[in-house]
């Protein structure tokens, strides 16, 4: 009877352990959910990690999502394949898992992307991103591509600002399609340039050569600060997948390619 006693306590810990407590706040919208911030001064301190991984000096889960993430890189394929849970990139803090490098001055950052699971959640975001530090709450600014296919460049402009979206976004559309009379655009790959402070959302839908898509917002980083790539599943304890590849990174402006 001890014996099954402790079996069962064991087996009640793991499923605690398996299953996060999530706080309200931290919910997804959905019909009968608004999302909303979180609480003022609310923080996890970042978890970093200082192994190389492809270009990427190291990798860190930003914010610290209830669920740890994770990457591997395949140099055959030039993929590199994020696993991240994490409630947004947004607001005043973030939750991702982040591949970077320190850098200073100019630079262009371009990849493919694309998400494995066709039934994640629409609003998770694979993106190309430069930030100031490593903490959850630190300026930075996104090109973010959402599991819709949405592009849009976003930016935090201080320390614990709500991120704010610039409207120079492509958004999902119907197109004509042979089979059913719509298709969803998925851009085919989407890139970011520094170019003193000022920052530009790049973008290609169809395979064209990558073009500028909106003019650039000003944004000051000292250096060195963080560039790279992430992803996060939008939903606080449920880790998802997406795949970024052929990046390029350079450390000059006019090289987004």
């Amino acid at each position: 009877m001890k014996t099954l006693l402790i079996l069962a306590l064991a087996t009640v810990t793991l499923h605690a352990q398996q299953t996060p407590e999530v706080p309200d706040w931290a919910q997804p919208g959905s019909p009968t959910h608004k999302q909303v911030p979180p609480p003022a001064d609310f923080h996890r301190p970042s978890k970093i990690f200082n192994n190389r991984i492809g270009i990427f000096d190291g990798e860190a889960d930003v914010g610290s999502a209830l669920v740890p993430g994770s990457a591997s890189y395949d140099p055959a394929t030039k993929q590199y394949t994020i696993h991240s849970a994490g409630y947004n990139i947004w607001y005043s803090r973030d939750e991702f898992r982040f591949l970077w490098k320190r850098m200073s001055g100019d630079l262009s950052l371009a990849a493919d992307v694309s998400f494995p699971n066709p039934n994640g959640y629409n609003d998770r975001k694979a993106v190309l991103i430069i930030r100031q530090n490593l903490d959850d709450d630190a300026p930075e600014a996104m090109a973010g591509q959402h599991g819709t296919g949405m592009v849009h460049l976003a930016a935090r402009l201080t320390r614990g600002a709500s991120l704010r979206d610039y409207e120079y976004r492509l958004s999902a559309v119907g197109l004509p399609s042979s089979s059913n009379g719509l298709t969803t655009l998925h851009p085919k790959r989407i890139g970011l340039e520094k170019r003193g402070d000022e920052i530009a959302l790049y973008i290609s839908v169809e395979g064209e050569p990558l073009h500028q898509f909106g003019p650039p917002i000003r944004l000051h980083f000292d250096g060195p600060f963080y560039v790279g790539i992430g992803f996060t599943s939008h939903l606080p304890a449920t880790s998802d997948t997406a795949v970024l590849s052929n990046v390029n990174l350079v450390n000059s402006a006019g090289q987004v390619r």
